[in-house]
């Protein structure tokens, strides 16, 4: 089956009437979250997670496949409007698009930040739709030890990428690590780590463990931190719809910043933050206009809103093709395929034709329902700013408490979510972030099973890592990963003190 002719199939199912409600659904929901402060996709995900086993899994995955989308939508409202940025990557938003609506001009802030969304993904989307089952054909090339090295690259890049250092990272990780480990091992069948509790014979379930780390200690710490403050959210005056001027100076940042958003996006090592701060750095270089920069320039917001929705886009690749997730929501629609016995790689696509093309076909549907709901009902996603926090974080616990008791009506699963939320609270308030335990948890079997192939097939020569090409080229790349910020940074530390001393 061609690509073109799997994508028409995949319209057919996205298009279906209950995919196309549930899809509906998605980005309506993920637009609204996108705008709460302190709410993000990750903890959303992962609050709906009990509540979808027993759905469908193709129409689970485009629903949280919308969330996903309609955040990152979303969350230029609250940064140009509330100078707050819901994730990360609409830091730079917040830059320009704020000050553009000190200046009465919040609803051209809105606008150009909307229509480049949709520019960004419908053109991204279409590079994953022609990146996917490029990537599938060489992963298919894998054998156990190259499975090894990419997890590894996994284990390694997102520990290292997230949170403020690698240290944390790794605590992160290891903490991931050690409850994939709980429970009975695969090969012989003796109890790991139960500490002598029925309960955890059958290991942890990830449902649990992401819900209480993003759900119940991601609410606990913003709900104790981040509510000290008064905030004031601009209003929106005037037209919402961009001038001729606006449109000119706003169409060339819209495609450069999908050009770097989806490669970055689509790297191991990519995220959704550094697109948008090299976006920001290139439109503030290229304008014809650069006394307007710090002060509210419309291409500030142009380009970084399309990097931030390509890279989202871009996510998919490595998470699709290799099972490798490089961001917080990427590791919770890990879970998510696991909780439906599904493992994203190269075979999803043989096995699960039509859930995978669905999945990428219902993008280009959200993209357009995301366009129609965002400017139209700007109104409606302003007064959502209005909701009275306490209530907001009262019904995210009420919500998580009985998602995770529903799934098998045990006490020791609530006394669990509330345990690993605690842990989850205070990982977040050290600064540790808390993506890589799902990773680590969720890949942790698996590189533990991928190993023991290896070494099987090698007779426990630890050598077929770097005798096998692919296996060998991956495991330098993770290697110049860890070694060359480190380098980068021991050079400019080092040019610092020599310009010092000359000074």
């Amino acid at each position: 089956m061609d690509t073109f002719t799997a994508l028409m199939s995949g319209f057919a199912v996205a298009l279906s009437i209950k995919n196309l409600l549930l899809g509906l659904l998605g980005v309506t929901l993920g637009t609204a979250i996108g705008v709460l402060p302190g709410v993000g996709p990750a903890l959303t995900i992962a609050l709906l997670l009990p509540a979808t086993a027993s759905v469908d899994p193709t129409g689970a995955l485009i629903l949280f496949a919308g969330i996903y989308y309609g955040a990152m939508y979303g969350g230029s409202t609250t940064s140009i409007l509330l100078n707050t940025p819901g994730e990360s990557a609409t830091i730079v938003t917040a830059m320009e698009g704020n000050l553009m609506a000190k200046r009465g001009r919040a609803g051209p802030a809105l606008a150009t930040a909307a229509i480049g969304s949709f520019v960004a993904g419908t053109l991204a989307t279409v590079m994953l739709t022609i990146a996917a089952p490029a990537m599938v054909e060489v992963a298919l090339k894998f054998g156990p030890a190259e499975y090894f090295a990419v997890m590894v690259l996994a284990f390694t890049t997102v520990s290292a990428v997230l949170g403020s250092s690698p240290a944390r990272g790794l605590a992160s990780l290891f903490f991931g690590l050690v409850l994939g480990l709980i429970g009975l091992d695969s090969q012989s069948g003796q109890p790991r780590l139960t500490l002598g509790v029925p309960e955890l014979l059958d290991g942890v379930d990830i449902v649990i463990v992401a819900v209480g780390l993003f759900a119940v200690g991601e609410t606990l710490y913003v709900a104790t931190y981040l509510d000290r403050v008064a905030d004031k959210v601009e209003s929106v005056k005037g037209s919402v719809w961009m001038s001729a001027s606006d449109w000119s100076r706003s169409w060339k940042p819209w495609l450069r910043g999908t050009a770097i958003g989806f490669p970055f996006g689509a790297m191991p090592a990519g995220g959704s933050e550094i697109p948008t701060f090299l976006s920001y750095a290139m439109e503030k270089k290229l304008t014809t206009h650069p006394e307007e920069f710090g002060k509210g320039a419309i291409e500030g917001v142009a380009g970084p809103e399309a990097a931030n929705n390509a890279a989202a886009a871009g996510m998919l690749v490595p998470l699709l093709t290799l099972g490798l997730p490089t961001g917080a929501t990427a590791a919770i629609m890990l879970s998510a395929f696991q909780q439906y016995g599904l493992q994203p790689g190269p075979l999803l696509f043989a096995n699960e034709p039509q859930l995978v093309w669905g999945l990428i076909a219902s993008l280009y549907v959200g993209n357009v329902l995301l366009l129609i709901l965002n400017l139209p009902l700007v109104g409606l996603w302003v007064k959502l700013l209005s909701i009275p926090r306490p209530l907001l974080y009262a019904g995210i616990l009420v919500f998580a408490t009985l998602g995770a008791y529903g799934l098998r009506n045990s006490w020791f699963d609530l006394a669990l979510l509330y345990g690993i939320g605690l842990i989850g609270f205070a990982m977040r308030r050290h600064d540790i972030p808390v993506a890589p335990t799902i990773v680590g948890m969720i890949l942790g079997p698996m590189a533990e099973t991928q190993l023991r192939r290896a070494l099987a097939i090698s007779q426990g020569d630890p050598s077929i890592f770097f005798t096998q090409p692919i296996s060998a080229a991956v495991l330098a790349i993770t290697a110049a990963a860890v070694i060359v910020p480190r380098l980068a940074k021991l050079v400019r530390r080092r040019r610092g003190a020599a310009l010092q001393a000359v000074l």
